[in-house]
């Protein structure tokens, strides 16, 4: 089985983590686009015990896109939420955003 379909297999899995926070994986094709080239809508993310998002992997909604250099914008929908901030991911593939959205979480519960 590959990367791609272990995201999917993932889809609508909770996963409860220490001190009350947990980890929720949202994936479904859809059609490739410009804002989705890789025909992957997901969501991974992690939430405290309050419910609060604290970290999110996802491309589901557009964000205020970041300046690339020489001026280039960035098109599709990829980013990444910490706490209150949002940057731009590049998806590669499924297998390498399942890594490093846990280095995300881990490197969180370490230091928090």
């Amino acid at each position: 089985m590959g990367d791609l379909e272990n995201l999917l297999l993932l889809d609508g899995e909770i996963f409860p983590m220490d001190n009350g926070y947990w980890v929720k994986f949202e994936a479904k094709v859809v059609e490739v686009s410009e804002n989705i080239p890789h025909g992957i809508r997901y969501s991974l993310t992690l939430h405290d015990k309050n419910n609060h998002r604290i970290i999110g992997y996802d491309n589901a909604h557009s964000f205020k896109p970041s300046t690339f250099r020489y001026g280039a914008r960035k098109t599709s929908l990829d980013h990444i939420h910490k706490k209150e901030e949002t940057f731009a991911y590049e998806f590669d593939c499924a297998g390498i955003l399942i890594e490093d959205f846990w280095k995300s979480v881990n490197y969180y519960l370490e230091n928090h």
